[in-house]
């Protein structure tokens, strides 16, 4: 009997720029070693700022300035849409995040639409996905029922749910986006993909 391999766990924050070109990329990846990817949206203000106790990386002297010359560089280098400023107001990720949560128990496949949605509505476009209508304008194009989310949300649903996916990103070790783990083995970072594949392809080491 074949047997089944675990899904590939990616975990990223929509104000994330490595996390928005992981997203691109981490499906096909997976799929060239016949694996699944469940993605989880969690908030680097928890882990980074929270737990870690460190200043958002894009305020940090010296390292604030690189990240957003490599975020620019890594798009023009894989002709990657990206035109998202650094000198532009930044969104709170949070209704993004409840809403990716509460999508993920409706339908995974949708969800992941709906991540791509928002990825694309913050970095592309340069809206702000904090804005609730902007958010739900995205669940709709993602084939999802807006009116349920509003019950939902009015519930208090989709905030529980991101909540809990915070607290077991934490208990995972997740501490930055993107993160990846393949049958419990933490990879953190864009730039750890190819090691992430040698794993895939090797069996491990």
């Amino acid at each position: 009997m074949t047997e089944t391999k675990k899904p590939i766990q990616f975990y990223f924050d929509f104000i994330s720029p490595f996390g928005y070109f992981a997203s691109l990329r981490i499906d096909e990846l997976a799929r060239r070693y016949g694996r699944e990817v469940e993605w989880n949206s969690m908030l680097l203000g928890v882990s980074v700022m929270k737990v870690m106790g460190l200043p958002p990386i894009i305020d940090l002297p010296l390292k604030g300035p690189y990240i957003v010359r490599d975020a620019k560089r890594y798009a023009r280098r894989h002709g990657v849409s990206f035109e998202r400023e650094s000198a532009m107001p930044g969104a709170r990720p949070l209704e993004a995040g409840r809403a990716y949560a509460w999508a993920k128990t409706v339908d995974p496949i949708r969800a992941k639409r709906l991540a791509a949605g928002l990825f694309e509505s913050y970095f592309v476009n340069c809206s702000d996905i904090g804005d609730s209508l902007l958010v739900e304008q995205c669940i709709s194009r993602a084939g999802l029922s807006v009116d349920a989310y509003r019950h939902q949300r009015w519930q208090g649903v989709p905030k529980a749910l991101l909540e809990k996916n915070v607290e077991a990103s934490l208990d995972n070790g997740v501490f930055g986006s993107p993160f990846f783990i393949v049958d419990g083995e933490p990879f953190f970072g864009l730039e750890k993909m190819p090691d992430l594949e040698d794993w895939l392809k090797t069996g491990g080491w």
